[in-house]
Parts: C-alpha cells; sequence; structure tokens
C-alpha cells in the first residue's frame, strides 16, 4: 500500500514554508489559505509516470482495502476512523473522476465516450446518495454495516466496469503522454475537492462544477479536523 502523504512547498512573504499534505488535507497541520496565497504541490509518488487508469485503480484498491480495515477493526473508535478514512478518499475520487476523466471520455470518445460519461455520472449519483447516508449514520447504529455493505458491493460493481471497460476503450484512444498528463490532473484535482458527499452538487459544467466543489471544500476540510482517521503509518 502506497503511502497517501503528499510533499509541498508554500512560500509565505518570501519563506519557504515545507509541509505535508496527509489524509485528510490540513488534519494534522491546519493552514490557513487565501486566495492571494499561491502554493505548488509538488507530488512525489508514482504519479509523475502513472497512466490515468493506473491512478484511477491504485484509488480502487485503496477503497476496498479501507472497507476492509472497517470490517477487521476490533473497537468502535478503528471503525469510526477506518470509515472516515474510506468516505474521505471516496468523495476525492469521485469528484476527480468527474472533474478530469469524464469530460476526457467524452473529448476523445466522442458520442460513445458522452454515453459512457453520463453512465458513470449516474452511478456516482447513487454512491453519493449511499455514502450521504452512511454519513449521517453512527458507526454504533446497527443500519451502519448493512449500508456500508450495500455502498461497497454497488462500488465494486462500478470499479470493475470501469476498469475491464471504459478505461481500457479510453487508454486505446489515447497516447500515453497524455494519459500521463491526466493522471497529474487527476491528482491534482483531488487535492481541492469536497472531502464529503454532496449529491445535490453538478457532477459536470466546468468552471460552474469546480466553483460548486471550491466553495464546498473548506468546510469539508474544517469538518475533517475535527474527525478522527487512522494513523498515518496505518494507511
Amino acid at each position: 500500500m502506497q503511502s497517501l502523504a503528499r510533499r509541498g512547498i508554500l512560500s509565505l512573504k518570501n519563506r519557504p514554508v515545507t509541509f505535508s499534505i496527509t489524509r485528510p488535507p490540513f488534519t494534522q497541520h491546519p493552514l490557513t489559505l487565501t486566495p492571494a496565497r499561491l502554493f505548488v504541490v509538488n507530488m512525489s509518488h508514482s504519479a509523475v509516470s502513472n497512466t490515468i487508469s493506473e491512478e484511477i485503480i491504485r484509488d480502487h484498491r485503496e477503497l476496498e482495502e479501507y472497507y476492509s480495515k472497517y470490517l477487521s477493526a476490533t473497537t468502535e473508535k478503528e471503525q469510526n476512523e477506518w470509515a472516515n478514512q474510506f468516505r474521505w478518499e471516496l468523495a476525492r475520487h469521485s469528484a476527480g473522476e468527474e472533474l478530469v476523466l469524464y469530460p476526457a471520455f467524452e473529448k476523445y470518445l466522442g458520442a460513445e465516450g458522452k454515453q459512457i460519461a453520463d453512465e458513470d455520472r449516474a452511478e456516482h449519483l447513487e454512491a453519493k446518495e449511499q455514502l450521504y447516508q452512511l454519513e449521517r449514520t453512527n458507526v454504533t447504529d446497527s443500519n451502519f454495516p448493512t449500508l456500508f455493505k450495500k455502498l461497497m458491493e454497488d462500488l465494486r460493481t462500478h470499479m470493475k466496469s470501469e476498469e475491464e471497460k471504459d478505461l481500457v476503450k479510453f487508454e486505446a484512444a489515447i497516447p500515453r503522454e497524455e494519459s500521463q498528463s491526466l493522471a497529474k490532473s487527476f491528482q491534482r484535482t483531488k487535492q481541492f475537492v469536497p472531502t464529503r458527499s454532496h449529491p445535490s452538487a453538478p457532477d459536470k459544467g466546468g468552471l460552474f462544477q469546480n466553483a460548486a466543489g471550491l466553495a464546498a471544500a473548506p468546510i469539508d476540510k474544517l469538518r475533517d479536523m475535527f474527525s478522527s482517521f487512522p494513523e498515518q503509518e496505518k494507511v
């Protein structure tokens, strides 16, 4: 399991400040970022050479691992931490696909790509609604395991189709260099999107979708600061 830690440099008044963007962002080391502050995230993991398919599939395996860790947790605290970790990653992953991958489907695969993207967006909406319900259910609630299991079952169906059909067709239609560029955009985008489910938010629309996501993200990250997550070394 690759670490989710990211390294970055934030320049404040000509003084370089090194910080670590961990999961969830700003939870362990909250930073106040205003629109006037410019910062560059230098991601050091293999996204530099990975294709977009490899990045998507890596996220899928992580989601499966987090769910497995939730199932094997022996305390309420651990269950809550892994459920939060799962929620955090799924929300970011979904938004990243909607902002980067699905528009690329439409661009490079034409009418078929639009159909694929629309079908995937519909499945995402269902998953968002399930995640929204899960977020509002206490981990000790007797319904929580059932809700979580149903969400994971539906996600596995979606992920299997995406990996075995959509991404295979997409990679065959674009140069590897373009796929690598999309992978970088996907990872950058995930740093700024909401970390909780927002079923009513637009799932396409370019600038409008970005604006909606950017509006929700700071509030989500603030709430994450008061939520419990697994220790970094366990992820």
